[in-house]
């Protein structure tokens, strides 16, 4: 069988105890918590007790988070598949590739094929979806050249300091 959590130039792989630090910096910067929706910084016990909650399988916690290693094995960023639905066959996806000297190298798109096939062939999910920044043009196409078609708008869904800004709902059939 092949490994589900290698594609192209990346490997995902689960948290370690270890991540606890890259954690911490990478949860706390508050230059990306527009995009991942966070409002206040993480403690490091929060993380420790986030790391045992990881540790459970994914029916349980109904989300899931891989570290993305590049091929050297230097942790670059991360995939989550969160609000697991094992009944309506479906997942919800983010992705972050930390430092901007990683971008634009096909991490990102790697550790997408990656998660689409561990999704498929290992959860059995029909589809994944993804909610982006009308403004975030980048991750939007991103993912619409992984195949993720936008099926909807949220008028007015995100307020940020600059005022408020619509959401798109991409969606991913992988049957």
């Amino acid at each position: 069988m092949k490994n589900l959590l290698t594609y192209g130039k990346i490997i995902l792989r689960p948290i370690e105890p270890e991540d606890i630090e890259l954690l911490y910096q990478w949860e706390n910067n508050m230059e990306i918590w527009n995009v991942s929706n966070t409002r206040t910084p993480f403690s490091k016990y929060i993380l420790a007790e986030y790391l045992k909650e990881s540790a459970k399988d994914i029916y349980e916690t109904k989300q899931l988070r891989l570290i993305i290693q590049n091929e050297n094995l230097e942790p670059v960023g991360t995939v989550d598949l969160f609000e697991f639905d094992p009944y309506h066959m479906r997942a919800g996806i983010g992705i972050l590739i930390h430092d901007a000297k990683n971008r634009n190298h096909g991490y990102a798109t790697d550790a997408l094929n990656a998660i689409f096939n561990y999704a498929l062939e290992a959860l059995g999910l029909k589809q994944i979806y993804a909610n982006i920044s009308a403004k975030n043009e980048v991750s939007i196409h991103l993912f619409e050249k992984a195949g993720f078609k936008k099926t909807g708008t949220k008028k007015n869904w995100l307020k940020t300091i600059k005022g408020w800004e619509d959401e798109v709902f991409l969606q991913k059939m992988l049957t």
